[in-house]
């Protein structure tokens, strides 16, 4: 696995350097959030059940292989099970955390839904490029705020009053009043084997909310684009535009607007 193999994949220049540094690790998080799409096909297939769907492994050198040789991208487990490998290597204090995104009831189901990264320097940070939308673009100090964003969104964690976590991540968008709970963590350390079995779980179960329609989504300068099944969405300052996708086209706008081809 090579290091600078993944930073020209994120459009990044190896010879700029890399030191374990605050910026460094802002600059690393903006560009993959805009350049790695977050995406399920390795779990649904396309629309017409011709392409992908060979399934996910999270060992190290299949995601690498996966989101840097073949240039796709993959959900949580994969986008941020990689970069914490590029973030060690690269010389950052880098923890894998366990993340609970809550059910509408309020409720973790299934436990440790979620991977996000911990990067220390004279106090922790959260850094997560993992998350379908909004996008977290710059490490966020756990206890802290950050933002508005490029797309005008605003992150903080605050401590929660939940026996099973540590803190909650919460977020603004552009025209909210109101923080939404985006999910809580705790501060343990994780192995990467930690979330396999809730990773299998959510890749097979016909209840997971990735085991439908395709979907893919991936950062923008100042929002994001989004691909389902039947439609392609573009957020810009908050606001939405979405026009049909044919399903002769599907893969043609797969690859246009994501970079992700299916002979990959």
């Amino acid at each position: 696995m090579d290091p600078d193999r993944y930073l020209d994949r994120l459009g990044l220049d190896p010879a700029d350097g890399t030191p374990p540094t605050y910026e460094t690790v802002a600059r690393l998080q903006r560009a993959h959030v805009t350049t790695v799409p977050f995406e399920t096909l390795s779990i649904t297939g396309d629309p017409s059940g011709e392409h992908f769907g060979e399934g996910v492994s999270l060992a190290l050198p299949d995601l690498h292989e996966k989101l840097v040789e073949r240039e796709r991208g993959g959900f949580c487990f994969e986008l941020n099970g990689l970069f914490a490998w590029l973030l060690g290597e690269l010389g950052f204090e880098v923890d894998r955390l366990a993340a609970q995104v809550l059910d509408d009831d309020g409720d973790p189901r299934p436990p440790a839904n979620h991977h996000t990264v911990r990067v220390t320097f004279e106090q922790p940070y959260l850094v997560d490029v993992g998350l379908g939308t909004p996008k977290m673009r710059e490490p966020l100090p756990v206890g802290g705020r950050v933002g508005p964003d490029a797309a005008g969104v605003e992150w903080r964690t605050v401590e929660s009053d939940r026996p099973d976590a540590d803190h909650v991540l919460q977020t603004r968008g552009p025209a909210a009043d109101e923080w939404g709970d985006r999910y809580i963590f705790t501060e343990t350390p994780r192995e990467l084997s930690f979330f396999e079995a809730t990773c299998e779980h959510l890749a097979t179960a016909p209840e997971s909310n990735f085991t439908g329609d395709p979907y893919v989504n991936v950062g923008t300068e100042r929002g994001y684009a989004s691909l389902t099944a039947e439609t392609l969405t573009r957020v810009v300052d908050g606001e939405e535009e979405a026009e049909d996708v044919a399903p002769d086209e599907w893969l043609a706008v797969l690859e246009r607007e994501f970079g992700i081809r299916a002979e990959r």
